[in-house]
């Protein structure tokens, strides 16, 4: 799965309604553009891409507020919420899903319900055992890599990722078991970079370069 889909749509959804700029603001504030490829020229070909698709609605061009030219507004659509929270689950179960996948979704975690993340957490680990277990049927880390030459330092790191992979799931699922973070019926969400940047103002953590899509 492409982190770009879940990203956009998911900043998309913060706002309500957001142009651009606003959705690459966002995914900038995350340090997106620089573990998955939420750069601006694939979120603006997203945003047209999606709402071409009947998941986003491009809405006629506003004014900016700030003082700007003219930028089109997208809301998400009901199918684009369908899609959304699909992929946001499947990104948290699934363990062969690439780390961009899986960073985007831990974005919008809290728009689940704490026991629903808890179950796919914990069905998470499940399968990195089981798949840990399908790979130690051929090769048991305790050997080392020589007995298959340096071929077994493929397996060897596939093991350790997948012992790292379950470490860091557990120890998140404590934290949610002990009330990390509100999610969603459980009050107002941390707000992001909305609570942080006003309207036209500068990005620290962004690239700070310009594109065409800004003007979008």
């Amino acid at each position: 799965m492409s982190a770009i889909r879940l990203l956009v749509l998911g900043a998309v959804r913060r706002h309500g309604r957001a142009h651009g700029y606003q959705v690459r603001n966002d995914l900038e504030y995350w340090g997106a553009h620089e573990w998955s490829n939420a750069k601006p020229g694939s979120i603006y070909h997203a945003l047209k891409q999606l709402a071409k698709q009947g998941l986003l609605h491009a809405h006629e061009t506003a004014p900016s507020t700030a003082g700007g030219p003219p930028r089109t507004e997208y809301e998400m659509t009901a199918k684009g919420t369908e899609e959304y929270f699909r992929l946001l689950r499947d990104s948290l179960t699934a363990y062969d899903q690439k780390p961009d996948a899986l960073a985007a979704a831990l974005g919008f975690i809290v728009d689940l319900e704490r026991a629903e993340v808890l179950e796919m957490l914990r069905d998470r680990v499940r399968t990195i055992q089981e798949w840990r277990k399908a790979v130690t049927e051929y090769y048991t880390p305790a050997e080392g890599p020589d007995r298959l030459g340096h071929i077994g330092e493929i397996m060897n790191m596939w093991v350790h990722s997948a012992d790292a992979g379950a470490e860091w799931t557990d120890g998140l699922i404590r934290r949610l078991e002990g009330g990390a973070y509100t999610f969603a019926g459980e009050g107002e969400p941390f707000s992001g970079v909305r609570a942080v940047l006003a309207e036209g103002e500068r990005n620290p953590y962004g690239t700070g370069e310009r594109h065409p899509g800004d003007e979008l």
